[in-house]
């Protein structure tokens, strides 16, 4: 049998069962390794997908690959090192896309606190995030299932929100389950709402609402919860209807800034209880990863004018890990050139129209930039100097010990350096190293000068 022809039919027929997002997220990525002796090896991204597979869509597997093949198969998920460490394929699996954009899905319409804007449809996967919205997905599929409670930690501005609003998005948009959207200081203002009195001087009417608007519900979704504590009543109040809602398999979803290990003024049974389900970190996005979220506000913001991918690149490597202000850049950018009445967006202009924003330090530890200022300061030059298209010696020599530098102490591509240096070409780059370690050879003093500088930077 050609498993890649019965995969490829196996995924067309199966492809019609499900939702576009439940197709792409579970099954897009899927291989099969092998048909023998009645057992089909189904190769998986990655360890969650085995279990939402094995959990979820087990039977309609072994269905619909028996409608393919005509026979009945068991069925096991392996991952790729897996399969490696069996020794059982002698090359390497193909590589998995890192940027998956989902369709088929209509935003929800707005209610119980959720942005429609937030959804699967248009939170950008890359390496950094993948594992997250693997998970998100799995628990917006199955609400109180799968991952009780899903704690969701990381940098302010990595996408926690948007993953929360997305599953609240999909459960209302594919259920009838009641989903409710807080934060962490609205859940505090409805608590000391309670003790608010009526004419009559009780506040039963108070306790009725807050218990039916946090208990009589399926999903609750509390964002930044660092937030409550400094609220030591409120802290015990939650710990109260989150066992409720635990005990009665209803869903929860919270979001951090940090792990629950990390959250010192909270309740230790509360961070006991935020590590029973599945506890995940968002990374801050990669060079690729912040490219592609530019790329998708540009073409989002429909921009008459184009913007050339050296500028998106610059911007990439400038503008820092919040995807707030990632977006931002090109609001100020396009509204720069506006302004300017420039007739074409070009790398000098997004480095005029940026460099304030860069220069309050946004992504201050990027290496590239620390290496430039030390090699700049060491030969009396503004950095501004070492990233221009001056070619006079008493420049174009720290420009090319500093891109020496970069590609010695960096993981740094050559095009990327490139574009740290004003939008030089990779080959600039590359015959910049190239003269320096020619240099080094046979230069005692430059060798002198290198170890001074990498001392300085390490």
């Amino acid at each position: 049998m050609n498993v890649e022809i019965i995969w490829s039919n196996f995924l067309k027929q199966i492809n019609q069962d499900l939702t576009s997002l439940s197709y792409k997220t579970w099954f897009a990525e899927t291989k099969l390794y092998s048909l023998e002796d009645g057992k089909a090896v189904i190769l998986v991204p990655m360890s969650i997908h085995k279990k939402h597979l094995a959990d979820n869509y087990l039977e309609l597997i072994i269905k619909t690959l028996e409608d393919v093949t005509g026979e009945e198969f068991d069925i096991e998920f392996l991952l790729p090192e897996e399969v490696q460490k069996q020794e059982v394929e002698e090359r390497q699996p193909e590589n998995l896309r890192e940027d998956v954009f989902f369709s088929g899905l209509n935003p929800p319409p707005a209610r119980n606190n959720l942005n429609p804007k937030y959804t699967f449809e248009n939170f950008i996967v890359g390496s950094s995030n993948k594992f997250a919205q693997a998970a998100a997905c799995s628990v917006a599929e199955n609400p109180g299932k799968m991952y009780n409670p899903l704690f969701l930690y990381g940098n302010s501005g990595l996408g926690k929100t948007h993953l929360m609003h997305a599953i609240g998005n999909y459960i209302v948009e594919h259920s009838n389950k009641k989903v409710l959207y807080v934060t962490s200081d609205q859940f505090i203002d409805d608590f000391i709402g309670i003790n608010k009195k009526d004419e009559k001087g009780t506040n039963f009417d108070s306790v009725n609402f807050f218990k039916n608007k946090y208990r009589n519900i399926d999903v609750l979704m509390i964002d930044d919860i660092q937030f409550l504590g400094r609220a030591t009543q409120s802290q015990q109040e939650f710990f109260h209807t989150f066992t409720s809602l635990h005990d009665n398999n209803k869903q929860i979803i919270i979001s951090s800034d940090r792990s629950p290990d990390d959250l010192k003024l909270l309740e230790s049974r509360l961070k006991t209880r935020f590590c029973w389900g599945l506890t995940v970190n968002i990374d801050p996005p990669d060079f690729n990863l912040r490219k592609e979220i530019l790329k998708k506000k540009i073409s989002a913001g429909n921009i008459e004018q184009e913007i050339p991918d050296d500028v998106i690149e610059y911007i990439a490597s400038n503008m820092g890990n919040d995807v707030r202000q990632l977006e931002g850049s090109i609001t100020r950018l396009v509204a720069y050139s506006a302004i300017m009445g420039s007739s074409k967006i070009d790398l000098d202009l997004a480095i005029e129209a940026l460099k304030d924003f860069i220069s309050k330090g946004l992504y201050e530890k990027n290496d590239v930039h620390r290496i430039q200022k030390i090699v700049s300061e060491y030969f009396q030059i503004s950095v501004d100097d070492i990233r221009s298209k001056k070619r006079n010696a008493n420049i174009a020599f720290p420009r090319q010990i500093a891109m020496y530098l970069c590609r010695q102490l960096t993981d740094e591509s050559f095009p990327k350096i490139g574009t740290e240096f004003g939008g030089k070409d990779h080959s600039t780059v590359m015959h910049s190293v190239e003269k320096i370690e020619q240099e080094l050879k046979v230069n005692k003093d430059l060798v002198n000068i290198i170890e001074k500088l990498k001392k300085d930077i390490q």
